[in-house]
């Protein structure tokens, strides 16, 4: 019986949750939330994160009835992510984990989701496609490392639907994600956007400059509305999203995907690759947004594997790094 607690804290979320073999015992999480128009600077999100890192930490142990001595080890992010956060947050797990004379392990936020979808849902060995606000990739697991298949060139996916949110003066609560995914709902003429596809990887921003250049022109003109541009934008990233998804199961002989990260919670994104998994006859593992948004069990069912299987950080190696590739992580827990 191995108990870890993980903390996270790369974005705009402080989480932190309590895993025990597999089954979630406690997953707590606050968003620091800006107002409409404005995104999240790395300053303001540490000084939230500070702010509520003790009240999250308390409830966990609350929801879980678990004490500081039952614990075997504190996971925490050690990156990608902005600076500022994950420092704010690692700066606890070091101090806990000396508090309770605990182990520390620093987990890949990536793996950190990949691992979490993995329990969840029961995928076997998925191709993996990973999007969020600072990630888009596509991953598929090869020789204790999860290889990267395909990635954006620039900015990532969620990165793309949270600015075009700002155009819109659209609220931030819960997320400008949700928020345009609900009017694109609405939406029904589709407005052409480039579709920039190169290879097995894919390039946003370019979109992104189109419709926003774009947007004030159509919308005065009256040629489309705002829930128009929303469906329109959508379509288009998953679409392409889908394609290079299909395109790496193809060379890897897959028979799943699993879609992990923030934007995996978009119901439109899973019907479209819900759809070409079928053709494929695949299946397609998700999940909600429980497991999809940033959270602190997924950074401690990471560091469960990785405890397990004899990994732990030495105190000096418990730095953050805000570039932390997928693929530098030795993956010593898997076949």
């Amino acid at each position: 019986m191995t108990i870890v607690i993980g903390l996270e804290g790369s974005a705009n979320k402080i989480g932190i949750g309590i895993i025990e073999d597999g089954k979630v015992l406690s997953n707590v999480r606050r968003t620091y939330v800006t107002p409409p128009g404005q995104g999240f600077l790395p300053r303001d999100t540490a000084k939230h994160h500070q702010q509520k890192v003790l009240e999250v930490l308390k409830e966990a142990l609350e929801v879980a009835k678990v004490k500081a001595s039952q614990i075997d080890c504190i996971a925490f992010t050690k990156g990608p992510g902005m600076g500022a956060p994950l420092v704010s947050v690692a700066v606890v797990a070091r101090t806990i984990a000396q508090l309770w004379d605990k182990p520390l392990v620093g987990v890949n936020h990536c793996i950190g989701h990949i691992e979490m979808g993995r329990l969840v849902t029961g995928a076997a060995n998925p191709t993996v496609l990973y999007v969020s606000g600072g990630n888009t990739q596509v991953i598929a697991y090869s020789e204790k490392r999860y290889r990267i298949f395909g990635e954006t060139i620039d900015i990532a996916v969620g990165n793309c639907l949270d600015r075009f949110a700002r155009v819109l003066k659209l609220s931030n609560d819960p997320s400008p994600g949700y928020n345009i995914e609900q009017m694109a709902k609405r939406g029904s003429k589709y407005v052409e956007l480039p579709y920039t596809v190169k290879g097995m990887d894919v390039s946003f921003s370019g979109i992104l400059s189109y419709i926003e250049m774009m947007a004030e022109k159509l919308l005065s003109s009256g040629e489309c509305t705002p829930e128009d541009l929303c469906f329109s934008l959508q379509e288009t990233l998953f679409a392409m999203l889908v394609e290079i998804t299909e395109r790496a199961m193809a060379h890897c002989g897959s028979e799943e995907v699993l879609i992990v990260g923030g934007v995996g919670c978009n119901v439109r994104l899973q019907e479209m690759m819900q759809r070409m998994t079928e053709e494929r006859g695949a299946k397609l593992f998700a999940t909600d947004e429980r497991f999809c948004i940033d959270n602190g069990v997924m950074i401690a069912q990471a560091g469960w594997e990785m405890f397990r299987s004899g990994h732990v950080t030495p105190m000096e190696d418990t730095w953050c790094t805000q570039r932390y590739r997928t693929d530098e992580v030795e993956v010593t827990w898997r076949d």
